[in-house]
């Protein structure tokens, strides 16, 4: 949708002046919402409230009878045109390109789609098979927004292990998996190995920084300590770790680029990555096809083929042991609230934290941080935050075992068990109280 505002083809009436995607992304179809795409890229809130308060005027002002009129008119001006083919063609384009101008540069390889029932089952027939890949196995390329099969979700571990099995049993050099409408994306080697989460921004900055060395790359605040090492020690380029939010990750990366550092990848541990190549859209399809790119130039320069190539990109990228993303919520109803809101409890909470950190020698906290209290201590971290939208404190772990895992809950156990409105169940369940 965003590239139709981009294309110049008088056959299928681009580019166009805005273009509308109707999606509910990986929640159920009765949360169906629109996204709204210019050539400036996506819509965001104030842009939407204009777009909504304008069409109340016009509603207000039209009488029905007129209003009635228009619509007859405006229905017969539609034309219905194969805008996906046009896009696809570039993502073919694209991989070719990076081959040396091949015409079927993944011929022979074995590329494995789990579309979830969403909107990603053209990436088989436009893309893949043109490449010349082989793509027996395949699975759920058909739409369906009841999603009968699993979530379409890479951050969903059913989503994860349908893709990673339908590799195993096709004996596949790739897999491949989206989300419902292709903003974000995940992939899975021969060997059953998942790139996703950390292990995908890895990847992806090792790419990215064979093409553009000594950039920054942005991430979101749940990126792992191990994570910043890979790319600031093994890679030579800077992590800059952000807030939680694909947006907020995308503009930050843009707003470091317009004060003169430059930055050319902006991904979240969910699986939104959006390259400043790519116009900052965060592109779940154009993402792979990166990762095609790599495979295709690898083996035309007799660097074999298969998947092996992406996954020594990520070898000496250091995992935790143990990770764990615990939710605490806020009951909005408690009198420990005394009226005020969630959001006021919440940062309390997070001030109560901080001040115990600094209190305590076997904890660091964080002297870079955007969002919440992130802290190190035990070989491991954590970090408190507020949720964006809900009355929720979501508190992440890592940490090189259980039991040091435990200690750094405990702590953070300790340092908020006065707020009686804050559910800490699920953490007092982790240590084991």
């Amino acid at each position: 949708m965003f590239n139709s505002t981009l294309t110049e083809n008088e056959e299928f009436s681009c580019p166009v002046d805005g273009s509308i995607m109707i999606t509910a992304s990986h929640l159920p179809y009765n949360r169906n919402g629109f996204k709204f795409f210019t050539s400036a890229g996506g819509l965001g809130k104030p842009d939407i409230k204009d777009i909504l308060e304008r069409a109340a005027d016009i509603y207000k002002n039209i009488a029905n009878d007129d209003s009635k009129g228009a619509e007859t008119a405006a229905s017969l001006d539609v034309k219905r045109v194969d805008y996906m083919s046009v896009y696809a063609s570039n993502l073919v384009a694209a991989v070719r390109k990076a081959a040396g101008n091949i015409e079927k540069p993944l011929e022979g390889f074995h590329i494995v789609v789990d579309a979830g029932n969403g909107a990603g089952g053209f990436f088989v027939g436009k893309v893949l098979e043109p490449l010349g890949a082989i793509t027996s196995g395949s699975q759920f390329l058909e739409p369906d927004g009841l999603f009968p099969n699993h979530i379409p979700n890479p951050e969903d571990k059913t989503a994860m292990k349908a893709i990673t099995k339908a590799v195993l049993d096709n004996r596949a050099d790739l897999g491949i998996i989206f989300d419902t409408d292709v903003d974000r994306s995940a992939a899975v080697d021969s060997s059953g190995r998942e790139f996703n989460r950390n292990r995908l921004i890895a990847l992806m900055s090792a790419i990215i920084l064979e093409e553009h060395p000594g950039t920054t790359i942005v991430t979101d605040s749940v990126t792992s300590d191990g994570l910043t090492t890979f790319i600031e020690k093994k890679l030579g380029g800077k992590h800059h770790r952000f807030k939680r939010g694909y947006k907020n990750v995308i503009d930050e990366a843009i707003r470091l680029n317009s004060v003169g550092e430059e930055a050319h990848l902006a991904i979240e541990t969910s699986g939104h990555g959006a390259l400043k190549e790519n116009h900052w859209l965060d592109d779940g399809a154009y993402l792979m096809v990166k990762l095609l790119n790599k495979l295709a130039s690898a083996r035309t320069s007799g660097l074999g083929g298969g998947s092996k190539v992406l996954t020594d990109m990520v070898e000496g990228l250091e995992e935790p042991a143990v990770a764990v993303e615990l939710r605490l919520k806020i009951d909005q109803n408690h009198p420990d609230l005394q009226g005020g809101s969630f959001r006021d409890y919440g940062e309390a909470v997070l001030k109560q934290l901080e001040n115990t950190v600094e209190l305590d020698a076997k904890l660091l906290k964080a002297p870079v941080n955007y969002e919440g209290v992130r802290v190190s201590g035990y070989g491991g971290w954590f970090l408190l935050r507020l949720s964006l939208h809900d009355p929720v404190l979501p508190l992440n772990i890592e940490a090189p075992s259980k039991e040091d895992a435990v200690k750094l809950a405990h702590d953070v156990l300790n340092a908020v068990k006065g707020f009686t409105a804050l559910d800490t169940s699920a953490l007092t369940k982790f240590v084991g109280v």
